[in-house]
This record gives C-alpha cells, sequence and structure tokens, in this order.
C-alpha cells in the first residue's frame, strides 16, 4: 500500500451512491445489484456481468481527495513530500488515474505552493 493510499483511506472515507457508481460506469442503475467498499478496491455486483472491480483512484472523490490534502498542507516540505508520493502513485498506477487528472492535481498544487512561498516572504 501506498503513502498516498495509507494518507486518503477512501476505504473508510470515501462515500458515494450507487448512482454514482452508475454514472461512472455509464449504465443504468438497475443493473448494480451492490457496491462493497473492500481495501484496495470498490467491488459492483452487477447483473449483466456479475462482479466487477473499480480502482479507487478512477473516482471522482480521489482526485478530490488528493487535491484537498494538497491544499491543507502547511509547509513547503510536506507539500513537496505529498507531491511525490502522488508522482510515485500516479507512475505505478496510471492507467488508473483519469486523463486529466495529473494536470488537474498539478495546478492545485501550484496555487499551494505559491500561497506558501507568499507566507514565507510575509
Amino acid at each position: 500500500m501506498t503513502t498516498l493510499f495509507n494518507c486518503l483511506q477512501p476505504a473508510q472515507k470515501f462515500r458515494f451512491s450507487i448512482g454514482d457508481i452508475a454514472k461512472m460506469l455509464r449504465i443504468p442503475q438497475h443493473l448494480i445489484v451492490r457496491v462493497e467498499c473492500w481495501a484496495y478496491v470498490v467491488f459492483v455486483h452487477r447483473r449483466d456481468l456479475g462482479g466487477q472491480f473499480i480502482s479507487y483512484r478512477k473516482l471522482e472523490q480521489w482526485k478530490n481527495a488528493v487535491a484537498c490534502q494538497i491544499q491543507k498542507c502547511s509547509a513547503i516540505s510536506q507539500l513537496q513530500k505529498l507531491w511525490l508520493d502522488f508522482l510515485k502513485d500516479y507512475r505505478k498506477h496510471k492507467k488508473q488515474y483519469g486523463k486529466s487528472d495529473r494536470q488537474f492535481l498539478r495546478q492545485i498544487r501550484l496555487q499551494r505552493w505559491n500561497t506558501l512561498r507568499q507566507k514565507l516572504r510575509n
């Protein structure tokens, strides 16, 4: 388990509905029997396919949780460590991330970096 995964704890902290999962999978909601949050993945029991596993990283909440962690950094060193953890996770699990996730998070990081630098100057 990566440091980023430990930090975010998606199985314990993420909350979503069957409708959210259906929308992400682009299927009608009635095809989902149940959704279970497992340690490293979401298990979706579907009427049409049986079981399907979804990485937490594919969920919008993952991107938002990483962005929230970036925004909560109170020191540049903390921000740098978190960013390195993210990059390590991204490289290892690149296929599980959305196409624009890295760019979105890079923008959040840059904004936080600038804010923290301003605080140091004042």
